[in-house]
């Protein structure tokens, strides 16, 4: 595995992760049930005092939403796995969890600790008030630490699995 690729991979993912984080939650978009829920509790439950709760069919496009992003990290993993020349299950799977596990604490300590907190777009309607529970550094942590690192091992598997099957 190139090295030197690898870095540059982690540099071009953090960048396309926060594209499509702006791209979501500079828009309406950052109203759907997919994205509200990554916002603390007490926000969601703020919000949801003057706006319509989300109900059982939206909790699944939720998880649908999830998924596709899944899949979508998947894809560009493994194209990352091919261009740093990792050809072996081993190679891939530790790339991949690497860049997931670094697009973590990216998401969590830049994204969410500091953009997140402090930009005006990234609230929710009716929540601009809250300034100290979109400081919440622990709700986020939690959230990298688990599902994230389940997660990053999932994709891992699946991309090493890939790799396995195209070599």
């Amino acid at each position: 595995m190139n090295i030197s690729v690898v870095i540059v991979e982690a540099i071009c993912f953090a960048l396309l992760f926060t594209i499509m984080v702006f791209l979501i939650y500079g828009t309406d978009k950052k109203y759907l049930a997919s994205s509200i829920s990554n916002y603390p509790l007490d926000i969601q439950e703020e919000y949801y005092k003057t706006h319509k709760k989300v109900d059982e069919v939206i909790q699944k496009k939720r998880l649908l939403a999830k998924l596709l992003g899944s899949l979508m990290f998947i894809v560009i993993l493994v194209l990352c796995s091919i261009c740093a020349n990792a050809k072996t299950f081993k190679d891939a799977f530790i790339l991949a969890f690497i860049l997931m596990v670094w697009i973590g604490i990216y998401d969590t300590f830049f994204l969410d600790w500091i953009l997140f907190a402090n930009m005006k777009m990234f609230r929710l309607e009716g929540t601009e008030h809250m300034d100290k529970s979109y400081h919440q550094k622990w709700f986020h942590l939690k959230g990298m630490l688990f599902p994230g690192l389940f997660i990053a091992l999932i994709v891992g598997l699946i991309v090493g699995l890939i790799i396995k099957i195209i070599y």
